[in-house]
């Protein structure tokens, strides 16, 4: 029993490394959580040619659990109010930030890096998205995320990775009487759930017992398990689950900073650490080419389909472009789906590693970018309280 202590010590214990570093560095954790798994599997490995044991049943199930609950708090972070409001404005702006890469990545993964029509659908899945964990930070940060335009650039951001877990789950779930039953469950317990939860909450929540986190795991692991049931990827029901209940759920901070704290401090760390312990960097010193392609086909593809919309709909030019470089970056939807594809034996570990590459890059390059040269500065809040 001790080796399971302390390997719970060690993992922990590289969390706590990347949260220092992403706190030095002003990074996004996940990100520093990605990089330390992948160092650390790398000194372990050459020091005493061990691992993390990053496929070990319990490690396995927190990671799981981790991506699940992540997915839950990002569907919740959706603004009914603002999304209702501009719906046509953040459907077409998310819809073309979702659509453009995944079929340009799709493209160049089959006709310039050869690679089978799987793995190019799945790389088109893996970069097509957008990190709402990057651009919630920065909204965050500037305080953009109490504005019209913050809010609207969130709700895009989610009809993209919408979009994504729906194309993770449409292409590589076989359709079976499994997928049915999944498809009927999922719309039922869906449909009861934003007129059951209100109630449940108001009758029987607000007690020691955390009766509310308690309710909340029993969906997500039940419609988890009945999506792997089908062949399906358990992260599709939680995010859907997570927008239904936005507008109840979301609207409770209280519960959802409880929420954040189990995931973030205990179980996001095993899933992002465990992604970042999979990428082979002897793999990236030999896929050069791949990298550049993968990395160029996704930033070229978001900025010829999401501009052009911002322009549609009226943004301004500085506002056009900072949306654009956000609606660029990826993190954490990219890091799962790619896991997905090589736990599945869609990509191979030279394949997943340049696919964990081009998101990390994804998150940081047109970041740094867009804040040092295009925030849109008399949007921010202070700028309109000293006017």
């Amino acid at each position: 029993m001790h080796e399971i202590w302390a390997m719970a010590a060690l993992w922990i214990g590289l969390a706590l490394i990347a949260t220092l570093l992403s706190i030095w560095f002003r990074i996004a954790t996940a990100l520093s959580e990605i990089v330390v798994g992948t160092v650390a599997q790398l000194i372990i490995g050459a020091l005493i040619g061990a691992s993390l044991g990053a496929d070990a049943p319990w490690i396995k199930f927190l990671s799981g659990t981790g991506a699940i609950v992540l997915t839950f708090l990002a569907g919740t972070e959706l603004d009914p109010v603002v999304f209702k409001a501009k719906l046509k404005e953040v459907t077409l702006i998310g819809f073309i930030s979702f659509l453009a890469p995944f079929l340009g990545c799709t493209a160049a993964a089959y006709y310039l890096l050869n690679w089978s029509i799987p793995a190019s659908w799945l790389a088109g899945v893996a970069l097509s998205t957008t990190s709402v964990a990057v651009v919630y930070a920065v909204m965050l940060e500037l305080g953009l995320n109490a504005t019209d335009f913050g809010k609207a650039v969130l709700a895009a951001c989610f009809i993209t990775d919408l979009g994504t877990v729906l194309a993770l789950g449409l292409i590589f779930a076989p359709f079976t009487y499994k997928t049915l039953i999944f498809v009927a469950g999922s719309a039922a317990v869906l449909y009861l759930l934003p007129k059951l939860t209100p109630w449940f909450f108001k009758k029987y929540g607000n007690r020691p017992s955390e009766l509310e986190a308690k309710y909340l795991l029993f969906f997500l692991f039940g419609l988890g398990s009945l999506a792997v049931w089908s062949e399906s990827e358990a992260v599709l029901p939680a995010y859907i689950i997570g927008m239904v209940l936005a507008g109840t759920v979301g609207k409770d901070h209280v519960l959802i900073r409880r929420l954040r704290t189990l995931t973030f401090g205990f179980l996001t760390p095993f899933y992002f650490i465990r992604a970042g312990s999979y990428v082979s960097v002897q793999a990236l010193f030999a896929a050069p080419l791949a990298l550049f392609v993968l990395f160029f086909a996704k930033i070229a593809t978001k900025i010829i389909g999401v501009y052009p919309a911002t322009l549609l709909c009226k943004y301004k030019q500085k506002e056009g472009i900072y949306t654009t470089l956000l609606m660029s970056t990826g993190l954490t939807f990219g890091s799962i789906s790619a896991l997905f594809g090589y736990s599945h034996n869609i990509i191979d570990q030279q394949q997943y590693s340049v696919l964990v590459f081009v998101v990390i890059a994804s998150a940081v390059a047109p970041t740094l970018i867009a804040n040092a040269f295009f925030i849109p500065q008399y949007l921010l809040p202070h700028r309109k309280d000293n006017r």
